[in-house]
Formats: C-alpha cells, structure tokens, sequence
C-alpha cells in the first residue's frame, strides 16, 4: 500500500471511529485506531500522523499549511489549483486538490459551519467554529470542480493605532478618525475586497466610549470588536424546505428593541440599507458599516442600487441618507498595503441627488483637503460650552 493509499485509510478509520466515540482527534485515538488494523509506528510520526489526521477532520486539510499569519484568503479554483492572499498579493501556490479533494473538503468545511451543500443545495456560505468565513459551489455551477473561498480572520486585533503603524494612515488622520467616532458621527467604510473596511471598522467601534451598547448585525460574524459592550446578531438561512430564514432587514428591526447606543450593520448588500437608514433617523446616532465601492465617488450610485431593492427612489433614498449617514470613509489596496484613501463627506446637490464631496484625499504623507473639508470641519467641532445658569437672555452691561 502507498503512503498516499494508507494514509487515506487511516482518515476513513479515523472518521469512522468518531461516528461511534465522538471526541477530540488526538493521540491516544490515533494508536488505538492503528493498533485495531495492526499497525505499530514510532513516537514521532504517530505524532505527525496524529497532526495530519486532526488538519483533514477539523482543519483545513490539505489547505492547512497555507493558513499562516498573514494570509486574508485562500482560494480553490474548478481546476484545483490554490491561491493564497497576503501582504505580496494574490498568489499561486504549490498545492493542488483533485476533483475529489476539493469536493470532499467543500462539503466537511460546510458541514462543519452547519449548512447542507451537496447536488441539491450546491452553494454555502458559513462561518467555520475556528472564525474563518467559508463559501463553496460544487458542480455543475462551477464547470470543472468544486470552488472554495475561505476567509482568514486576522489572529490580531487591530486598533487604530496598530493600524497607523502599519501603514494605513497617518497620524493627523487618526486624530480625524478618532473625531468622528467621539462625536457619534453616523459613517460608512467602503473600498474593494480586501482593502480591510471589517479591520478597520472594527477597530474605530473600539475607540468608541466603553459605556455605549454596540449592536452589530452580519449575515456572517466577521466583526470582532475589542470593546467591553458589543451584541452581535446573525442571520439565518431557510432551511431545505425554504422555512426558517431570517434575513438582515428582520435584524435591523430587532436591534432597535435592544436599547443600542450605536447599530453597525457589517455589510450593506440589499434591500436592508432601508431599515439602517429608518434606525438611524430614529435617534440611534454613530450608527456605521461597509459598502462595496470603488471610490466614494461611487458611494451614492452603489447606495442608489441598494435603496432600490428595499423600495426606495433614488430621491427618496438621497433624503434617507442626507439625514442618517454623513461621513465615507474610503480604503484602498495599492501593491499589497491597505490604505485609507479618501475621507468624504455625504450630501445633496441643487436637484437633490445624492454625492459624496471629498473632504480629505491621501497622497503619500500629504493630506489634501477637498471641497467637503470645511463641511466636515464643522460637523467634528466641539459643541460650545452651555452657558452659566441664569445668564440666558442677560445683556452685558
């Protein structure tokens, strides 16, 4: 038997011993496995068949080595061959999955996140227990085999001053960031994929005060958000039969029973950019998320699109958001660093439609304000100081 052929054979011992004993893959299951098939090995690689074993029944299998600090995304593709996304980019790697491999990993991954994903349901999007996001479609929705894209949450987490050191902007911008937080300015994070909006929204929620109640609502847990008051709501999928489901536009409703101070929706992609935007005409101030966009120029025609599936004229929208969101806070990716390009501000032109007038642009360590910088100037400014009591409506002398 070859080492690829045993090795297989042990994986399926090995799953057949869980079905009966349910419990960690670990050592002592390992040797009782291989005792039971007559097997006897060494220390060390009854410890390296141990740790292969675990990567193929609660890992990544053979994506497993690829997981390192660092990597955003692993991608499969329908012909098997593995990409790995980091600091350099997206990349080719060594590894390759069979049609099989890559099947019987999709549908353990999905399994795994609680989803159903077979001939009959061939697409899935999960959040795995390790926290990574999972997204599989299986044949004949992909033309050759099974394509999966994974999520790596990042092992740190950011704040705004790691944030800063790390590239993504500079210090005077910080001190922007950090004014539109403390003074509950309602804001979206925008950019392409992989510019980091969930890091960095994550991390101005922290800088926010630790008494205020946040109430996150995703459609998959991404957020994680050091700070001592944080409620997440997910939402649910409609179960084989089409009953159960619970989508975004139920959860936005259901957090305003919650008594938040700030309502985060993690990333607006239909019809329930509606709902945020009636929460946040409601009182509910520094409300925020993240749209895709590929500049905030863009921002009113994407928001646009969305209001339109929840309902809303183009008209009618521009009114919804001039009074509920303010600020975009835009990032993009340029050589494999993310950085935060563009700060705008949001607003109605003389007939009403909806732009977003750049306040702040990025260039290099410059800053270079636009005609939105005296608008956001204002909005950020320290309210006045009430007045000594008894001295309303005095005269001076």
């Amino acid at each position: 038997m070859t080492a690829a052929a045993a090795s297989a054979d042990l994986l399926g011992r090995v799953r057949a011993d869980l079905v009966h004993a349910p419990g960690p893959v670990d050592v002592p299951r390992i040797a009782r496995v291989l005792a039971e098939a007559g097997v006897v090995v060494g220390a060390a690689t009854m410890l390296e068949l141990t740790e292969t074993v675990r990567d193929h029944v609660e890992g990544l299998g053979p994506l497993q080595g690829l997981a390192a600090e660092g990597v955003t995304d692993l991608l499969v593709n329908e012909d098997g061959s593995v990409w790995r996304d980091d600091a350099e980019g997206l990349r080719r790697t060594a590894v390759h999955l069979t049609a099989t491999e890559a099947r019987d990993l999709a549908v353990r991954l999905a399994t795994a996140g609680g989803h159903r994903l077979d001939d009959a349901v061939p697409w899935a999007d999960a959040h795995l227990p390790s926290g990574i996001r999972f997204h599989a479609v299986l044949p004949p929705l992909s033309p050759g085999g099974a394509i999966i894209s994974l999520r790596l949450p990042g092992r740190r987490r950011w704040d705004l001053d790691a944030l800063a050191a790390h590239g993504a902007f500079s210090a005077a911008v910080q001190e922007v960031l950090l004014a539109i937080v403390r003074a509950r300015v309602p804001f979206l994070v925008t950019g392409g994929t992989g510019t980091g909006k969930s890091s960095l929204l994550a991390a101005l929620l922290q800088a926010a005060l630790p008494d205020e109640r946040i109430v996150v609502v995703e459609d998959v847990l991404e957020l994680e958000i050091a700070h001592p008051h944080v409620v997440h709501l997910q939402s649910r999928h409609a179960n084989t039969e089409g009953a159960g489901g619970v989508d975004l536009t139920a959860l936005v409703r259901q957090s305003l029973r919650m008594r938040p101070d700030r309502i985060v929706l993690g990333e607006c992609r239909g019809g329930e950019i509606r709902e945020l935007l009636q929460a946040l005409n409601t009182g509910h101030e520094g409300g925020c998320g993240t749209v895709h966009a590929n500049t905030a120029a863009d921002v009113p025609a994407r928001l646009e699109a969305l209001g339109a599936l929840g309902g809303l004229d183009r008209h009618a929208l521009a009114a919804q958001v001039a009074s509920a969101l303010e600020v975009v806070v835009h990032l993009g990716r340029r050589e494999g660093v993310r950085r935060l390009e563009e700060i705008a501000v949001l607003g109605r032109d003389d007939q009403g439609v909806l732009v977003a007038r750049t306040a702040l642009r990025t260039a290099g360590e410059r800053i270079l304000e636009g005609p939105g910088a005296e608008a956001l100037a204002a909005r950020l400014a320290p309210a006045p100081a009430p007045a000594p009591a008894g001295t309303v409506g005095r005269r001076e002398p």
